[in-house]
């Protein structure tokens, strides 16, 4: 599999994943700068699993369809991202796209191309879940309990919010090609990426 990976592409997708995990962990509360060390270090554990194999899961899903395909980092949204999170609060998170080479790509293929990305979030989003309510289990006594509850919180509120934010219907993102594809399928995945995401921030409303 990992010859499928370009020497390329590999250096894109470090480089993507570092940066956009410095814009996630410019969201999170840092109240001090151990504070901001761990959140970068949380970030770069999650996004690093969320946002890669995102990107791959397009790859390989375009490979099955006899397609070649490889992401490709931009360098300007790169830096949106960092600036908008700093700034706003809010990740813009776009670092490049997976560019797909080849002819006489369906709309049914190019539906479930795009659909793999953010489903393969949404999926993720079950072992961060499952982390967390182990967390929410132990005493407070338990060394590691805000460990785990941080990774599980983190881990499902930045693979919620890469899957809704890919899955919007607008411009280049998945979600445009999802709902030409299937608008019922459209419907399911957004309306999970959205509310895993709210019920992350608002808990309370469950």
């Amino acid at each position: 599999m990992l010859e499928r990976i370009s020497r390329k592409e590999r250096f894109d997708l470090v480089v993507a994943w570092l940066a956009i995990s410095v814009a996630f962990s410019l969201i999170f509360p840092r109240p001090d700068f151990l504070a901001y060390v761990t959140n970068l270090a949380l970030s770069m554990v999650t996004v690093g699993v969320g946002f890669v194999l995102h990107e791959l899961a397009h790859k390989f899903t375009a490979m099955r369809y006899g397609y070649w395909a490889e992401f490709r980092k931009d360098n300007i949204m790169l830096l949106v991202a960092v600036v908008l999170a700093a700034l706003v609060g809010v990740v813009f998170a776009a670092p490049g796209a997976t560019m797909i080479y080849g002819t006489g790509i369906t709309r049914e293929q190019n539906g479930k191309i795009s659909a793999a990305g953010p489903l393969t979030n949404l999926i993720l989003c079950i072992p961060f879940a499952l982390i967390l309510v182990v967390a929410g289990g132990f005493g407070p006594d338990f060394a590691f309990q805000n460990l785990a509850y941080a990774i599980g919180i983190v881990g499902l509120q930045v693979n919620a919010m890469i899957a809704a934010f890919n899955l919007l219907p607008i411009s280049v993102l998945d979600g445009r090609k999802i709902l030409a594809w299937n608008p019922a399928i459209f419907a399911v995945m957004i309306v999970a990426a959205f509310g895993i995401l709210i019920v992350t921030f608002y808990p309370s409303l469950l």
